[in-house]
């Protein structure tokens, strides 16, 4: 019996697949069955398909209730001090972000709109996976853009079958908004020049005498063809009917046309040494003649126009100027690419989903509005500008506590959150998911094919990672309370009293669990305050940067160091941004000070003391740099990248060993100022100055081990003595 019902089952499943309709874009052919998914590409789109698909694109946002996004890059970090840190204050991981998204290119943008069909009460879902390359499409003047690669990124995409060929030489070129509004003015002012160049050009040929004789020769043999067809345009005006084109070659150097409304000769098949030849030869002979450039069809035509007063001449010129501003508005559509994609998604102002995607959105405003903002608050405003409406699923999932609970037991990587929300999409099964939930049910169309149960076949691409974060959203929603049966697609889901606390919500690092509100710019942290976490309360006012020490000194060596000089409490925290380079954060701010002043006075005083004192091995080398936290922040905002913090900092123009808070100065400047005045004293109080002393004392004149020693502790107590006392 049971296998009989098995077999009943199977049979309605494989008729219950529809036959394709007839053609129409409209018109779907559905795939629905219990055999293993169906196997159809989701949309890949290239320069060959993307008038079509930007079409398609356009009336499928339209009618979404959100949009996913993905990108691809061809790296993350330009240094592993770039690396994001729990040590990294929210203005220091926007710089870091800034870096990334300014120095990596990115090579795969995936679009996936999502629309309720309440027909059917499924999301149908629409993934493009775009090919992009910031190839330089129009002929102006500059560099051609560069990018990095990181081998781990790049190693990446192959390892999952990315088609760099389909990229490189298919790939959308674009520009952002910025880019476009120069090129305007670039080829606006570009048309100009070209009309006064034309002149200028004439006027400096007209004034070099022709020395050559092939040059002469031509020059007359034109000048007679020219005076002859202008003669033959007059003749056939008054009813003749000779005309002087004789040549029987397959394109003839002259042929007579009509420009627009005027009477014009081609010129085929002439060098650019002739043309200019010919340029002089119009100029000086023929006021009634002009020699005129036209573009059209991707091709040039050199032509001799006839005009019959200055007026007509004028009038062309117009004509000619008109024309070239619309070649230009022509070439910069074209070469906007990709941006136009941008611009719907913008124009649109739906609901834009990603997975922790500032770096995306970070990308995104670089690549395609600007250059990315100084600072994160003036990020964030920008941004909203243009996407007033976000989700960070990641975002998501770590700050609701319905979802928190369902995830408690898994990561929240995008990878592992499509295989916990949405296992039946995943497996391509009619298993059920998490905790047996009721999952959305979530259809895919591309182009006239549409499946309840599909598979690419191709995951890690942008297009089907935009694909899983809409399915996570769509899920998550679900398990919050959202029920899209009484959804209406008049309403903006962004609006949805449940998401409200979720919307624009985007983390900075999800290491330390800074989230920035793209509405308010206001960053909070989730963690910092965790007692689970790694380290203990992060305090940037206690914390200061040391770089530039012996490489064998591990963190531990450096907080015995810290000890004896400060005391077995004083440290909190050693992190090592690389070999030579670490974070301490002191249990209170003044320390910072105090490290600062005695690092300073020991690199300045050249005696047994500073030899002997606990720092000294931390100072080994001559080259340990200290400073306090905000100059991290400054070194972080340099567009320069070094593979070690310190040749950065080095890089950066940093010349100083160490950078004292303001008040530290003062208590540096009273230190030199009593160590002179303990110098004159001892000079005073010798009778019998030796201003030449032997180089080779006597055992007599030596300091002994014990009182250097003895001298050293004096030193140490008075100095620390010193520190504490003195008002920082």
């Amino acid at each position: 019996m049971k296998q009989w019902l098995l077999l009943r089952s199977l049979s309605g499943s494989l008729t219950g697949t529809l036959t394709r309709a007839p053609h129409s874009p409209s018109t779907p052919r559905f795939l629905c069955s219990a055999t293993p998914s169906p196997i159809f590409s989701l949309k890949n789109v290239t320069k060959s398909n993307f008038d079509s698909s930007l079409a398609d694109l356009r009336r499928h946002v339209r009618n979404a209730d959100f949009v996913a996004i993905d990108l691809e890059m061809t790296g993350v970090t330009s240094s592993p001090w770039r690396e994001t840190f729990e040590f990294d204050r929210f203005d220091v991981q926007y710089l870091k972000v800034k870096d990334s998204a300014e120095k990596f290119a990115v090579v795969q943008f995936g679009v996936c709109p999502f629309r309720w069909d309440s027909s059917r009460h499924c999301f149908v879902a629409h993934p493009h996976n775009f090919y992009i390359f910031p190839r330089k499409e129009l002929p102006v003047d500059g560099p051609s853009d560069e990018f990095l690669c990181q081998t781990n990124s790049i190693d990446f995409l192959a390892k999952y079958q990315f088609d760099f060929n389909a990229c490189i030489y298919e790939g959308l070129s674009y520009l952002s908004r910025e880019q476009e509004n120069e090129m305007l003015r670039c080829l606006n002012s570009g048309c100009e020049e070209q009309m006064s160049l034309l002149c200028h050009s004439m006027k400096e040929i007209r004034d070099t005498p022709l020395v050559s004789v092939s040059d002469v020769l031509f020059s007359e043999r034109m000048k007679n063809r020219f005076n002859e067809w202008r003669n033959w345009l007059l003749h056939d005006r008054n009813g003749g009917s000779q005309s002087l084109e004789t040549s029987n070659d397959t394109k003839p150097q002259f042929q007579t046309i009509f420009f627009k409304m005027w009477p014009a000769l081609t010129l085929n098949g002439f060098t650019s040494h002739q043309l200019r030849l010919i340029q002089l030869l119009i100029r000086k002979h023929f006021k009634d003649l002009v020699y005129i450039r036209s573009s059209g069809e991707g091709s040039y035509s050199e032509l001799i126009v006839y005009t019959e007063s200055n007026n007509d001449k004028d009038q062309l010129m117009k004509e000619m100027k008109d024309e070239l501003h619309r070649e230009a508005e022509r070439k910069i559509k074209t070469a906007v690419g990709f941006r136009h994609v941008i611009d719907l998604l913008s124009s649109e102002q739906k609901l834009i989903v990603g997975h922790n995607c500032l770096l995306d959105i970070a990308h995104i405003y670089n690549k395609f509005f600007g250059p990315l903002p100084l600072t994160a608050e003036d990020f964030v405003s920008s941004v909203h500008k243009y996407f007033p409406y976000m989700i960070d699923t990641k975002t998501l999932l770590n700050t609701n506590y319905v979802l928190m609970h369902l995830m408690k037991k898994g990561g929240t990587s995008l990878s592992k959150a499509f295989a916990s929300l949405c296992p039946r999409i995943a497996s391509s099964s009619k298993k059920s998911g998490l905790a047996f939930q009721p999952s959305v049910e979530v259809e895919v169309q591309v182009d006239d094919l549409r499946s309840s149960n599909w598979n690419s076949g191709a995951k890690h691409e942008a297009g089907y990672d935009a694909f899983m974060t809409g399915c996570v959203f769509a899920q998550a929603c679900s398990h919050i309370g959202i029920d899209f049966k009484k959804h209406s697609s008049s309403e903006n889901l962004a609006h949805d009293q449940k998401l409200q606390m979720h919307v624009n919500h985007l983390y900075l690092s999800w290491i330390n669990g800074d989230i920035i509100d793209l509405s308010t710019g206001i960053a909070a942290s989730t963690l910092r305050q965790n007692p689970k976490g790694r380290y203990s309360k992060i305090l940037f006012s206690n914390i200061v940067i040391v770089w530039g020490f012996p490489s064998h000194l591990s963190a531990k060596k450096i907080r015995e160091c810290l000890y004896k000089v400060f005391g077995p409490i004083s440290v909190t925290t050693i992190y090592h941004l690389d070999e030579t380079a670490v974070f301490v954060q002191f249990s209170k701010s003044e320390l910072v000070s105090d490290f600062l002043v005695l690092k300073e006075t020991l690199e300045t005083a050249y005696d047994p003391i500073s030899v002997l004192h606990p720092l000294s091995e931390l100072l080994e080398g001559g080259n340990t740099c200290a400073a306090n936290y905000e100059v991290y922040k400054e070194i972080c905002s340099s567009p320069i990248s070094k593979v070690k913090f310190a040749d950065q900092a080095k890089a950066v123009g940093i010349k100083w060993k160490t950078k004292l808070v303001e008040e530290s100065k003062e208590t540096v400047k009273t230190l030199e100022e009593n160590g002179k005045t303990r110098k004159v004293e001892d000079v005073t109080d010798n009778p019998n100055p030796n201003p030449n002393p032997n180089p080779n004392p006597s055992d007599d004149d030596r300091i002994s081990t014990s009182e250097i020693i003895d001298s050293f502790y004096a030193a140490q107590t008075k100095l620390s003595k010193h520190i504490r006392t003195t008002k920082l």
